[in-house]
Parts: C-alpha cells; structure tokens; sequence
C-alpha cells in the first residue's frame, strides 16, 4: 500500500513540526462535547466489525455516500456490514478534499495502523485486518479511547437520564477516564409540539419524583434535575437551538403558554418564543448558581428533506446550515443574565461561519473579573469542521479576542473512533503557529508559544470546566 499520513502531516514548515512534536503530541485529550453512548462506555463494548464501529450512526459519512449515490441499503438499509464497508470504501476516493479524506486515514492509522490507502482495491484486505484486531480485547469501548489519551470526555444526556452508567463509570478504579454527564435539555423548550412537549414533561416529573401541576413545578423538576446531574459530576449544559429568543415577557404570559402546551394547544410562533425566553434565562440562573458552563450551539436548520425524515427519521443526515439573526436576541439574553449577575460561563457556536466575527465580538462584551476566557467563540462546530473552518475559526478569534484563552477542541462525534480529529486540530493549530514563527508575525520562541498551545490543547479547558476528574 501506498503511505500518505507521514509526520509532517499538515506541518508545513521546521517551526510547525517542532511546536507540534515538542508541545501538542503528547497532551491529553478533553473532550468536552460528544455524544458517545454512555452504556456502551460502561460495558465496556466490543465491536464484531469495522463497519459497526466506524460506519453506524456516522452523519458525515453518510452524507458523502448519498451524494456518491450509493443506495441507501448500503448506507442506513439491510446490506451485510461488508458491503457497506466496501460501499463507503468506493465512495473514500471521492472525498479528496473534504475533511472525511484526512479523517478517514488518520483513524485507521491510528487506531489500526494501517498506513496505505483506503479505496475499493484495497477494501477486504483493510475490513478482515481491523474488524480481526476490533474482536481482540485491547480494542473494546475504554481500551480505544485510553489509546488516543483521552483523559475526560463530556457525554449528552437528557435531564430525565438517571445516570446510573455514569455513576458506575464514576466508582470503577480500573477506567482512569472520567466521563462526565452534560445537561441537555431541548425537549423542555419544543413546546410547539405539545404532544412530545407534554410526554417529555410526565418524564420529567417521574425522575425528579414530584408532581408538575404547573409552570412554576416545571421549574422545580428541572432544578432537581440539574441538582442530581451536579452530584454525578456534571458542570456543563448543553442547548441546540435555531437562534437565540430574548422576547419580553410576564410571568402570568409564561404560566399561561405553559398550561396551553399541557393542555394540548398547540402554541403560536410569538407564544413559543415567549416561552423559549423566559426559560432561557431560567436555566442560565440554575446554571450560573453552580458555576456550571451552558454551550449554545446555534444555526442548524435540521431535516430539511422530508423524504428522509419520513423514511429514517430525525438526525439521519438531512440538516444543513441556517440563515438566521443571532445577534440581536443573543446580546438581549446574555445582558439580561448580566444584569442581574446570573450570566454563566457560556460557549457559542454557529453552524453560519458568516457568524464567527460576530460572535467573537459579542463574547468580548461580556468578561468578568477574574475570570479568564469565561465568554468562549466555540471551536469550528460540524460543517465547518474542516481545515479552513477550523483557521478561520482560529484567525477570527486571535484578531479580535485571545486565541491563548480558547478551550479548544471537540468531537461532536458518536463515534469511539472520532479521536484522532483532536490531532488533526492540533496538527491545523501548530501549522498556523509555526508559519506566523516563519513570518516574523509572532516572536521564534518555542517557550512562550508552545506554552499557548499547551493551554489550547488542555490546560485552558480543565481550568475552565473545574470537573471533578478522576484521580484528583
């Protein structure tokens, strides 16, 4: 097989390689965003093939075999898992250019040590090698993320999630990875769908043991809830939401709107934004009173195809990137929390990169003394997951906030294979770096800028974060 991850992968030139080699290889891995199955974690999974590990429930890779033409048998469908090994197989020449092409050998060399080329001719050789080495024990669930040095990751789990692998994973000596739960809770703002809304709310009032009669016991179930997601280990929430709602809005309005989705009624377009505010600035108080961080990951028009939201459901492939006014109510909700000093530690991210200027700029509005980097511009989120988004990102940040005090990296992935991203990360960080060094445009002394990509690499997130960690 041909070789094409080398050392110099993505590392330009002496002064990138060095900053790479001498400061960001051996960091370990925080992994604050992912959406691992913790059950799988706990068990301590195996995995019978490359294509259950790699392929299922892989977006990105799915989305480049629709646009290949692959039938969806291969893809989603019944095929044997070989066939849609070799259907993605033919379908990785096709990528060149996309971020899959670079992730994709990254991963296998990685994990599996293969150093060739992955494409229809070297398929079966590529399949039997890594699916025989996934049957071992040294690549079950933990052993695969413990060979990538991820030392914490950020699980993402829904309010009314008992968290009982958690607490297993928590008590276990032998995993030195902690894993922590994140508190996302989405389903308590989709009032509009007062069916879902009002079942989500039963489940809700059935974990935190209390009767929600009212708009007012709504509030009290997701404080026992953010309480019991504490005592687990959780510092961190999560929101996925079009765009930001900062309406005014009464408490008798609130109480009203929330009796109506109870009840069946499907509220209006204004009612369901008045709701969504005044429960935003509930949840950043519940938050801001543990020193909690909430994520706003924002700008995602999802399932837009309805053709494959029939056939395979939600989250299946079919989201894309929005166009919708984030500024504006953002800067209301974050001022309002603000004011009255409820405003949490909080990233933002848009799927827009036409937002990222914005976004740097709004989160310079809102520092807080003695806090460092406490208002984060979040690392390049999905689409712009990719060597120019993530520079992009990066540049944007360092001209108009503090590129040193960002957090960095994240997978956003399902899969326990997603890990070596964080190299690429680093590999795309140090190369900007080094041709800065090369440049003259930031002083050649390794000290003072490797120390920075040691922050972004760790040290900026575990000090940011404050989880309790395993060991400590």
């Amino acid at each position: 097989m041909r070789e094409f991850i080398t050392d110099t992968f993505l590392l330009r030139t002496g002064s990138a390689r060095r900053l790479y080699q001498d400061f960001a290889r051996d960091m370990p891995i925080f992994d604050y965003h992912c959406h691992l199955p913790v059950a799988d974690i706990e068990t301590n999974r195996g995995f019978d093939n490359l294509t259950q590990a790699w392929l299922a429930g892989d977006h990105y890779k799915w989305r480049a075999m629709r646009t290949n033409g692959t039938a969806e048998r291969l893809i989603t469908g019944d095929a044997p898992d070989a066939e849609k090994f070799a259907a993605w197989a033919k379908t990785v020449p096709a990528t060149i250019g996309n971020p899959l092409y670079h992730w994709t050998h990254l991963e296998l060399r990685r994990y599996f040590g293969v150093r060739g080329i992955l494409g229809p001719e070297t398929a079966d050789e590529i399949f039997g090698d890594c699916s025989e080495k996934l049957r071992g024990g040294g690549f079950r669930a933990r052993r695969l993320l413990e060979r990538m040095n991820v030392r914490v990751i950020c699980t993402t789990d829904d309010p009314t999630d008992s968290l009982s692998h958690h607490a297993l994973l928590r008590e276990d000596p032998s995993f030195s990875v902690t894993v922590a739960p994140a508190f996302r809770p989405d389903p308590a703002m989709a009032i509009e769908s007062p069916v879902a809304f009002s079942a989500w709310v039963d489940r809700l009032a059935a974990s935190a043991n209390i009767d929600i009669k009212d708009y007012e016991s709504f509030l009290q179930g997701l404080r026992l809830r953010r309480d019991h997601f504490h005592a687990h280990g959780c510092r961190i929430s999560d929101h996925g939401i079009e765009e930001p709602s900062a309406e005014d809005f009464t408490d008798t309005e609130v109480r009203r709107i929330f009796q109506k989705g109870r009840a069946g009624g499907v509220p209006s377009r204004e009612e369901a934004r008045v709701f969504r505010s005044a429960l935003l600035m509930e949840l950043g108080r519940l938050y801001a009173e543990e020193n909690w961080t909430w994520q706003l990951h924002m700008g995602a028009l999802r399932d837009v195809n309805s053709r494959g939201l029939r056939s395979l459901g939600m989250a299946t492939g079919y989201d894309t990137i929005g166009d919708f006014a984030l500024v504006r109510p953002l800067a209301r909700l974050l001022d309002r929390l603000d004011a009255e000093g409820s405003l949490p530690k909080t990233i933002l991210y848009s799927l827009n990169p036409a937002d990222n200027a914005t976004l740097t700029a709004l989160a310079g509005c809102f520092s807080e003394e003695g806090v460092r980097g406490k208002m984060q511009f979040g690392s390049a989120w999905w689409f712009n997951d990719q060597k120019q988004g993530m520079e992009a990102q990066m540049r944007t940040l360092s001209n108009i906030g503090l590129l040193s005090r960002f957090i960095g990296m994240l997978t956003d992935s399902r899969s326990f294979l997603s890990f070596p991203r964080h190299e690429y990360f680093r590999r795309i960080l140090c190369g900007m770096l080094g041709d800065q060094i090369e440049s003259g445009e930031i002083p050649r002394d390794f000290k003072l800028v490797g120390g920075m990509i040691r922050d972004v690499c760790w040290n900026n997130a575990a000090e940011y974060f404050a989880l309790p960690l395993k060991g400590s």
